[in-house]
């Protein structure tokens, strides 16, 4: 059966960010490490490879996440 796509990307990226809270990186590094905070690291493996991880991040690729 043939999907119907109804939404384009920039759609579903504006209503994605209507769900979401970002915000700057001086922030997110000041609650990691809290109990009630969890700082999830949406990059690609590669990237994470390259670039280092993310102490007390939780690494989960964004195509996972979608």
């Amino acid at each position: 059966m043939p999907q119907k796509i109804t939404l384009g990307h920039k759609q579903m990226v504006a209503e994605a960010y209507k769900e979401i809270e970002t915000i700057p990186i001086q922030e997110a590094f000041a609650l990691v490490g809290r109990d009630d905070t969890v700082l999830v690291d949406i990059r690609d493996i590669r990237e994470i490879r390259r670039e280092g991880r993310i102490p007390g991040a939780f690494p989960c690729n964004r195509g996972m996440l979608e």
